[in-house]
């Protein structure tokens, strides 16, 4: 198992399959105009095939895709049952905004998908919009309930939780995961690429979100970790579960074990990092698995980030990347590096 400097194995890949997205949430694509990716640099399923099993030689051995919005790329379904055919990769994981899930559930499913995590910011309609950018609360909420039926080994709803915007909406989104069986998870508002308008008067906290949940549900325990997943999770009184991903207030690099692989081949060692790998050249010109092994292993060993942890220790913190910036470099842009 490769490690870094940090002593933390390369365990967890994140494989944006597209930067394109039906949504416009404006915490990760707040403006009007973007710079897509050109399409002749997107990453090919073969060549995906090939980066995971070189990959899964270091010590990975689950995989999350991501966005974009991932059910935007055609035949998706193909892309999951040519990665699930390397038998070092114990699990395969889906974050969507749910929009096309009742479409491609089954089939995705069906090609090897494990577990699915879908996008819920808001159960109000006209928030939803507001938070969005587009009236499609009705096919989120279809998209998830399709989704239960389905046989998922597990189904998350993420809610990114912005204080005087949805915060308000935590104990609704609670009742609303246990009825439709997915497990909630509570995000804090994130100053990554992509969230132009992030303050940290803006961010509601994991404590804050925890008071609200014991306002409202009484006590709630919490479920010892035991591995390196970004949520910490608390058990209600009536066994309902739910987990905080609290990135802002209390980061968590010292058990990262993730990075991130774009649509176009660069890879991102952290989600706070302003520059990335481009993986897709080496792949392109004749580079040999050996080499490329190689070449990402002492990458990774010599890695040091720690993103959220430095932001945090930052007097004078702002966004990670302001409007200009991302007009000039998709790479910047949360949509384009996956979350």
């Amino acid at each position: 198992m490769t490690t870094d400097r940090r002593d933390r194995p390369i365990r967890n890949l994140r494989i944006s399959v597209t930067d394109r997205c039906n949504l416009r949430c404006h915490y990760c694509m707040p403006e009007k105009d973007y710079v897509w990716l050109p399409r002749r640099d997107l990453l090919e399923f073969e060549e995906i095939r090939t980066l995971t099993s070189v990959f899964a030689d270091l010590g990975v051995d689950r995989l999350r895709l991501t966005g974009g919005e991932p059910l935007i790329r055609k035949d998706l379904a193909e892309l999951v049952a040519l990665v699930s055919e390397e038998s070092r990769i114990r699990d395969i994981a889906l974050t969507t905004n749910g929009i096309y899930l009742p479409e491609q559930a089954q089939g995705l499913r069906e090609a090897g998908l494990n577990r699915v995590t879908i996008s819920l910011d808001s159960l109000d309609r006209a928030r939803f919009k507001a938070l969005a950018g587009r009236d499609e609360l009705d096919k989120v909420r279809a998209g998830i309930e399709h989704a239960a039926g389905v046989g998922f080994d597990s189904i998350k709803i993420n809610t990114v939780v912005i204080r005087g915007e949805n915060d308000s909406e935590v104990p609704a989104l609670l009742t609303y995961g246990r009825e439709v069986g997915a497990e909630v998870r509570f995000i804090e508002y994130m100053d990554v690429g992509g969230a132009t308008a992030w303050h940290g008067d803006r961010v509601f906290s994991r404590d804050a979100i925890l008071d609200v949940v014991r306002r409202h549900f009484g006590s709630v325990e919490p479920i010892r970790k035991n591995d390196s997943a970004p949520a910490d999770r608390w058990r209600m009184e009536d066994g309902t579960v739910f987990g905080v991903i609290s990135s802002t207030t209390q980061p968590f690099c010292s058990s990262c074990d993730r990075s991130r692989l774009t649509a176009d081949g660069t890879w991102f060692l952290c989600l706070y990092a302003r520059h990335g790998i481009d993986l897709r050249s080496k792949l392109r010109t004749g580079t040999s698995r050996e080499q490329l092994r190689e070449f990402i292993n002492t990458v990774w060993s010599e890695r040091l980030d720690q993103g959220a942890v430095d932001r945090l220790a930052m007097k004078d913190r702002g966004v990670l990347a302001p409007g200009q910036d991302l007009k000039s470099n998709p790479h910047l842009e949360m949509h384009t590096r996956g979350g």
